[in-house]
């Protein structure tokens, strides 16, 4: 008599299935991300300065032991604070802003929670004038109203946070402080948190002079300016494209061009 074959009734599992699986859940998780980083992103504005100032305090004092009083840092902070006086209510309200000058050839400047701009002295060869150079300090003014620098780090704290919940010590605590302040560190906007700064920084350049003379002129020569590594370019929309958009706007908005201012003495030194 011939023995019936016995039927297997829990078969393993394939390895499409297994894929398929991984595939639904990275899905989900990722929605999570997308979900929580989109609710974060409309109540951004409600984060008061005060608390800002608290997340600065991880990362500003690395900049700080690293600049030294100079007669140049004292002279950037005196345009910054003619930029200022042209702020809204709103946009300077508990706020404190000043600027860190640091002597390496970097060619960058950068907005960081805690009301700080951090300028190099790569950045400030570059400058041909006065109006130029506020042009870029004005841009960075812009991503501080705008809140872009909180947008990126809220979305890093997220996806630590979530990946802390799903993998466990793969994004401990110690893991998200750390990422967070690197983050803070190397902050990097979208092409439209870019060129929505730029339009903030030339309305605030008029503001300032009566005109928006040297408002497209550092990225005119960086378009021209072959091989250079720049980190201030590195996420933002290309030179040549940037001075086109600028140019649109100074003629939509009839802004005029006069005479430039040259750069103060302590700078052109540099």
């Amino acid at each position: 008599m011939r023995k019936s074959k016995s039927i297997d009734r829990n078969p393993p599992t394939s390895n499409r299935q297994l894929l398929v699986l991984a595939g639904i859940f990275l899905a989900f998780i990722g929605l999570i991300i997308w979900g929580i980083s989109w609710i974060f992103s409309g109540l951004i504005y409600l984060i008061p300065p005060s608390l800002e100032q608290q997340l600065g305090a991880a990362v500003i004092p690395i900049y700080e032991r690293q600049a030294e009083k100079s007669a140049a840092q004292n002279s950037l902070n005196g345009l910054l604070d003619r930029l200022e006086t042209q702020l809204q209510p709103k946009e300077k309200e508990g706020r404190n802003y000043r600027i860190i000058y640091l002597k390496d050839e970097t060619v960058n400047a950068m907005a960081l929670p805690g009301d700080v701009i951090v300028v190099y002295q790569g950045l400030i060869e570059k400058m041909g004038s006065e109006n130029e150079l506020m042009m870029v300090l004005s841009h960075e003014l812009g991503h501080f109203a705008h809140r872009d620098h909180l947008r990126g780090l809220g979305r890093s704290i997220v996806i630590q946070a979530t990946l802390a919940y799903f993998f466990g010590d793969a994004g401990s605590l110690a893991g998200i402080a750390a990422s967070v302040a690197e983050n803070i560190s190397n902050a990097k906007y979208s092409q439209t948190q870019e060129s929505e700064a730029d339009r903030f920084g030339l309305d605030l350049l008029n503001k300032t002079y009566g005109h928006v003379a040297g408002a497209t002129d550092f990225f005119r020569k960086m378009s021209q300016d072959k091989g250079i590594d720049l980190a201030f370019l590195s996420t933002h929309p290309a030179a040549k494209e940037r001075v086109k958009q600028l140019e649109n706007l100074i003629e939509e908005r009839q802004y005029s061009q006069k005479s430039f201012s040259p750069l103060p003495k302590e700078l052109s030194t540099q």
